[in-house]
């Protein structure tokens, strides 16, 4: 049996954290480590982008972690604690924690990633006006660039379409402009189609 089909089978066909029954995936649970076995889970997408950090963290969502911090499966518990330590202004997510406990092992892969130790502040890709950018937005620019060791003209007002995030600065996105790729600051940029 495949590890899908297994994580199927134990799960009911839902997300093992708030229970939908849509988008679910595979999720491996970081880090992976050769004595941490069944470290993967289903969870939806909605989830595993808060999870990721690719979304805003919505408290109300995370609610289900109540009764999810109480699965059998590790993996589960490992995320439902870190998830509940981002939380933990919330008095509920608090109470959560203190009630929650791991073996010394466990407890060593759930504090692996350092994320216990982070807030629920999500550090996501922003236009100008602040609204999130997403991969494929079309941006205007807000004010002309100079493009180093370019013959582009990048100025106020030019329509870059398609965008790519930077995976490793949340700061950047890169556009093609007259048929060259560049790299762009978010703060001269306007997200084509948002209300401001």
């Amino acid at each position: 049996m495949k590890t899908e089909e297994q994580l199927k089978a134990r799960s009911g066909t839902s997300c093992e954290l708030c229970s939908i029954t849509s988008g679910l995936h595979v999720y491996e649970v970081a880090p992976v480590a050769s004595n941490i076995t069944g470290n993967e889970a289903l969870f939806c997408a909605k989830c595993i982008a808060q999870i990721d950090k690719k979304e805003e963290l919505d408290p109300a969502h995370w609610e289900c972690l109540k009764s999810a911090m109480w699965s059998e499966f590790p993996a589960v518990q490992v995320t439902a604690w870190r998830m509940l330590n981002r939380l933990r202004s919330e008095s509920w997510a608090a109470e959560c924690i203190d009630m929650m406990y791991f073996d010394d092992e466990t407890m060593e892969w759930a504090k692996a990633t350092g994320d216990h130790e982070n807030d629920a502040s999500v550090d996501l890709h922003r236009d100008s006006n602040g609204h999130v950018l997403e991969h494929g937005d079309t941006v205007v620019l807000t004010k002309s660039l100079d493009v180093k060791g370019s013959t582009v003209n990048a100025r106020l007002g030019t329509v870059v379409r398609n965008i790519k995030l930077d995976p490793n600065d949340t700061g950047y996105i890169e556009g093609r402009i007259e048929g060259q790729s560049i790299m762009i600051k978010t703060i001269y940029v306007r997200k084509q189609g948002a209300g401001v």
